[in-house]
Parts: structure tokens; sequence; C-alpha cells
């Protein structure tokens, strides 16, 4: 009967290699199926490689969970088989995690441990011992259990160390800062995080230089959780180093990929010509030779690539990543994050492609380095859609047509092409690119529409960014209404001050005295509490809008200085050119209210060289409006016509731009003060636990509005009428 079986193992082996998985699984069935009596590790084995190939190439994971309950069923009664029983133990936890069966998810990796605890302490034992801790700290993360989480991956570090692994011994590192980054923000942990930060840092010089070359999935993964530290505590400067890093290496890698391409097409071509019977011997022997350098270049970059050595020797029989769904990738399409039998990634080489060029976007777009925005928002987009029609999202699909185990790995792409459509969105309210801006934030609300679980944290941001549109093309009641919901629906500390304070702003553009005051009702309690806050977006935010509700209330020194505080954030620590740019005019328009003419023209010049790099009409024609004012004091005849030419150009132009917005079909859709709304699917409870608390547990991007760094424009002549009854100058 054994040799039976090693017959349909063998026909199972030739239809997989052949892409027939419907065939392998049916000769390996008909093991299960056979009436005949095979020995039990037969059929374990058998059961084994069923559900791997399921969970490999299929949705059905309930047929494999079945597959591998009846193994371990059958293992209980077999004393020794160390080996099949952990490799059961975590393709059965990979499938109740797939299902969302945390607490079935947790018994089985208790299980695991009773069974490692029990062997002898060698490294194949240790290495098990990662894998379940690595797991059972998955499961805890996803039941917002983040104190155990970090206590399971001390374990699976101290695992790691007793056998001198260093790379195992970043990956538990790093996993450990990843959970800390997660945990609520305060005093206490952002000390705790810094240490951890520390530690990665540490862990990674320990491993030696030539074999920290092929660690590139824990390169990617312990560089984005810097960057992602960088951001909360709001230190640009030194994000970028490791963004520019980051870069680097995808840059790098994708040219070996391209190499690797390459030669082996051309390897299959010699090997082609090679099976020609009458090929002559001197050109046999060329391409003999020819072959043998192919293989050599192939060799040096398989050896020296990052993502295809050091963790790849299990070959075949290696296990799935643990965490992320079931889609089956070539070698060279993963960043592996440690060895067999772990074998993790954090994200999938695409979705880390796509998360490093939406890096380079948020770093690169306060700059206003909007060309390079412009490629990798595309480049970004395109990588998103291919991937999310691999996962059966195409036109039509809705929430509630997903299988559950494509959940937790659609709400990563899908997270994803909203922060680049947002990205979009923000890039092209700066240029007074109205109509491309209604677009991709009409795509955001379909996106959301379709997907409102999965898509639940982007609520607030779409309601944001419908406030920043509506604020562009003047619609300030509109923009308020929304920045006002936006606070209401999220749930972060630091979006709900950013939209406080863009709601402020947008009642003092209304001008009148019950919009004043309720500016003043948002911004008041909010500049209080200014001291508090962890990061300076919030900081920088707070004092544009107070020292706007300064200049209303006529105290202009006081409002000068405040503005003065906040200029100094947004140019030195967050190097953002368009709120700089906003700065400098209100501070110029102060000095020319001071009567201070040298300093306003100094100021005002600086501004609007600002504004023109960004390409930013609005911030263009107020700055030349003060400017007007400033050479009618001076009596500049010449430069106030020739100044005042080039505003009604800009004016013309922006008004010919708003006048398009406003004709558009979207208008309307996206300023009218109705919130979003989603058709709820009841039957997807467990879907919906899963997709928020997956996202929030492994994807933990900060909240983009608080790398939505602009501020609405305030283009509103209201806003830079200081002393009109003084000077008895017409409202700017």
């Amino acid at each position: 009967m054994e040799a039976l079986a090693e017959g349909l193992w063998g026909l199972a082996d030739y239809h997989e290699k052949k892409g027939e998985i419907g065939k392998a699984v049916k000769c390996l069935e008909a093991i299960c199926q056979s009436h005949a009596s095979f020995l039990p590790i037969v059929e374990v084995k058998t059961r084994l490689r069923i559900a791997t190939l399921l969970l490999r190439h299929s949705h059905n994971v309930n047929h494999a969970k079945s597959h591998l309950e009846r193994s371990q069923l059958l293992l209980n009664s077999i004393p020794s088989c160390f080996e099949l029983k952990c490799r059961t133990y975590t393709l059965l936890s990979q499938c109740y995690h797939l299902v969302g069966a945390i607490p079935p998810q947790k018994q089985i990796l208790y299980k695991a441990f009773n069974l490692t605890s029990a062997a002898a302490p060698d490294v194949s034992v240790k290495l098990w011992c990662c894998n379940f801790n690595s797991q059972l700290a998955n499961a805890l993360i996803i039941e917002g259990d983040y104190h155990n989480s970090i206590s399971t991956l001390e374990l699976g570090y101290v695992s790691a160390t007793q056998i001198c692994y260093p790379e195992l011994q970043m990956f538990f590192v790093a996993s450990i800062l990843h959970v800390r980054l997660l945990m609520q923000w305060d005093d206490q942990t952002a000390v705790e995080v810094e240490r951890a930060l520390h530690r990665c840092d540490q862990v990674w010089e320990t491993i030696p230089s030539d074999r920290r070359a092929h660690c590139l999935g824990l390169l990617f993964y312990s560089e984005l959780l810097h960057i992602f530290y960088r951001l909360r505590i709001s230190d640009y400067k030194n994000a970028v180093k490791h963004v520019d890093k980051l870069d680097a290496a995808v840059k790098q890698d994708s040219h070996n990929m391209f190499q690797l391409h390459q030669f082996t097409l051309e390897l299959n071509a010699l090997n082609q010509s090679l099976s020609r019977s009458d090929l002559p011997s001197r050109e046999r022997s060329a391409l003999s030779a020819r072959k043998a350098r192919i293989q050599g270049q192939l060799t040096h970059i398989t050896t020296t690539n990052t993502t295809t050595t050091s963790f790849a020797s299990a070959g075949n029989d290696s296990l799935e990543p643990t965490y992320f769904g079931n889609t089956r990738r070539a070698l060279q399409d993963k960043l592996l994050l440690a060895a067999p039998p772990i074998n993790g990634e954090w994200l999938p080489k695409s979705a880390v492609y796509a998360l490093v060029d939406l890096m380079v976007i948020i770093f690169g777009r306060p700059k206003g380095n909007f060309k390079e925005c412009d490629k990798r928002i595309q480049s970004g987009i395109h990588i998103i859609e291919e991937e999310l029609v691999r996962l059966g999202i195409t036109d039509g699909v809705r929430e509630v047509d997903l299988q559950h185990s494509a959940i937790w790995m659609a709400g990563v792409y899908l997270m994803l092409l909203m922060q680049f459509l947002e990205n979009k969105v923000a890039v092209e309210l700066t240029r007074s690119e109205f109509l491309e801006a209604q677009e991709a934030l009409v795509q955001m609300k379909n996106w959301f529409t379709r997907f409102p679980t999965i898509l639940q944290a982007c609520e607030s941001i779409i309601e944001m960014l419908r406030g920043q549109y509506a604020h562009s093309v003047g619609c300030y009641n509109e923009a308020a209404f929304h920045y006002v919901e936006a606070a209401k629906i999220t749930e972060s500390k630091s979006m709900q001050i950013m939209c406080q304070a863009y709601a402020a702003v947008s009642y003092f553009c209304i001008g009148d005295a019950e919009s004043s005051s309720q500016a003043l009702d948002l911004i008041g309690p909010v500049y209080r509490m200014k001291d508090s806050f962890v990061g300076v977006r919030e900081e920088a935010s707070i004092l544009f809008a107070y020292g706007l509700l300064l200049m209303k209330q006529q105290d202009l020194q006081e409002a000068r200085n405040r503005l003065a505080k906040g200029l100094q954030i947004a140019h030195v620590q967050m190097g953002n050119l368009q709120l700089v740019s906003q700065y400098l005019t209100i501070l110029g328009n102060l000095a020319l209210a001071l009567h201070d003419t040298v300093q306003a023209r100094e100021i005002l010049r600086s501004s609007l060289t600002l504004a023109k790099k960004l390409g930013d009409i609005p911030t263009q024609i107020w700055v030349l409006s003060v400017l007007t004012g400033l050479f009618q004091q001076l009596g500049e005849r010449g430069n106030e016509m020739e100044n005042d030419d080039y505003r009604r150009k800009k004016f013309d132009d922006l008004q010919k731009r708003l006048a398009d917005a406003h004709s558009s079909i979207h208008h309307i859709e996206l300023i009218d003060k109705v919130k979003l709304e989603v058709q709820q699917f009841h039957e997807l409870d467990m879907k919906r636990t899963m997709a928020g608390q997956s996202m929030r547990a492994n994807l933990d991007i900060p909240e983009s509005v608080g790398l939505q760094t602009p501020m609405p424009v305030p283009s509103s002549s209201r806003l830079v009428d200081l002393d009109t009854g003084k000077r008895g100058k017409k409202k700017l």
C-alpha cells in the first residue's frame, strides 16, 4: 500500500508542476477516500499535502482546515513525529487565522507549546518555538492584547538568542517595535518605543555585514518602522534618510529582478537551441559556453539578491507566510522576514514597493516636488490596481463578495490606494487643478461606498478632504461643516485638532460675527492644550488659526509673535513650503499693518517665490494683493501697476478654474452638507471585525491627516483685511 501512496504522491507532484492543482488534489484525496487501509502516517502526510495545496492555490480554507483537523486527530495516537505535528499545528493555526477564529487558533498554539516544551531543546525545536510565538503574538494583536503580545515576542527573541540567530532576533525586536507603535501613545510608552527603536539598531549591527545584505525583508520592515516613528514625532528631517535608503534598495532590487528575468529568458532560449539533435558541434560548443556564462551570472544575482537567499533554503517545503493570506508568489516576489519554519512576510513585495512610493510622496509633496509625486502616485496606483485584480476585486465587486481569507490582503491594498488618492487630492488642490482633485476624491468616495468596513478609518479622511475641496473653491460654509464632521467621526486626537484648526480658518473666511464666534469656540480650547501635543503638525496648525484670531481681535503684535513661532515650526521642523508661504504672507501683511514696509517687502517676495514654485495660484493672488497695497503705500506706481496686472492674470486664471469646478457634475456631490451613506451588510460582522483589527495590527501607517500638512488656502480677502478702518484701503 505504501508503494501505491508513493505513486499517487508522485502523480500529484507532476500535476502541481504543470499547474493542474485540481488534478493534484484529486490524486491525494484518492488516498484519503480509499477503502484500503493506509498507515496513519501516510494519511497524515497526504492530508498535509492537500491542505498546503489548498492554502497556496485557492481560497478553500475550510476544506484545508478539515484535512488538518483530521491529521491532528490521527497524530494524537502517534507518540513521535515531532516535525509532522509541528507542521500540522502551524498550518491549522494559519487556517483559524484566515477564517477569523482566534480562540481556536490560540488553543492549537498552546498545544504546540506543550509539544515543544516536552522535546529536547535543539535548534529545530527552538525554530518551531519562534514560529509559534510569532503566530501567537499576531493573534493577541488582533485581540488588542498588546501587552501579552510583546511578552510572547520576547519569548521568541529568547529562543532566537539561544540558538545564536541574529536574523531571527532582529525579526522579533522589529515586531516588538511594531507593537509598541500600535499601543496608545503617552509619555511612558513613548520612552518604551524609543528603547525598542534603539534595540532594533543594536541587533541589526550584530548581523554580519555579508549576511545583512541577504535580509532585504528585515531591512524594509525595520526602516519603515523607523519612518513611522519619525512621522509620529514629526521628526521629518531624520526620517528622510530612511526614505532615501529604502528608495535606493527598491531600485537596486528592481534592477536585479529585471536582470534575473532577462537571463532566465535567454537561458530558456539557449536550452531550446541545445535540444536540437542536428546542431553542429562548433555551434553547440559556443552555445554551451554561452549557457555556462549565463548560469554563472544567474548564480551571482541569486546569491547577491537579498530576496532569494539566506531564508530560501527550505524550497517547496517551506511554509507559506504566517500572517498574510494565501496568495502564492514566486520566491523572488517575496520579502521574507525570517528563516524556515517561519518564512513570514510583513507585506508582499508589491505592497512594500507601493509603500516606499507613498513615503517618497509624503516627504516630497510639502517641498513642492510635484513632478516626482505625480510619477510615484501613478506608479503606486498601478501596482495596487494589479494586485486588486489578482484578489478578484474588479468593477462591481463589493465587500460582501469577498472571500473571508482575502479580506486582510484586500484591506492592505485598499488602504494604500486611499492614501495615494488622498495625496493626489492634496497635490491637485495645491495646484488649483480642481477637476483632477474632484476625480480623485470621487474615486475615494466610491471605494469607501463599496468597502465601508475595510475602509472605515478613511471616512473621516474623506470628510476632511471634502472640506479642503470646498474651502479651495470658496465654499466656506460647506468646508466648515465637513471639517467638523470629520472631527466628530475620527478617534484620532491629532486629526480632531487638525480638523478644528481647518474649520476655524473656514469660519474666519466667512467673516461674519457668528462665524468668528464659532472659530473662537474651536480654537480657544485647543490652543490652551497645545503643550500636550505629541508632534508639531498640530501646533503649527493651531498657531496659524490662533494668529488669525488675534488679527481679528486687532492684537497685531501678539499675532505676529504667535505666527513667527508657527513659521519657525513649519520651516525648520516640518519643511512644508506651502505652509511656510502662507505664514509668510500673513506675516508680510502684519508687517505692512505695523508700517514696517522694508520687512513687509522682503517677506512677501519670499512668499511669492514659494507660491510660484508650488503652483499655488490662490496664495500667489493673496501675496500679489498685499504687495499692491504695499506699493500703494510707498507710492511706487510702476511696481503697483506691473504687480496688479500680473495679479489680474492670475485672478482670471483662477476664476476660470473655479467656474469649471462649479459646473462639474461632481461639485455639488462633494460639497453638499450630507454625510457619506453606505449600505450595511449585516452578515459581515465577522468580516468587519477581522478587517478593522487586522489593518490596525499589521499596517500601522499613522493617520495620514497628520501628514496632510498644507493648510486650506485662506484666499478670502477677509483674512488679510487687518486695518481697513485706519488705512481706508479697499479690502484686499
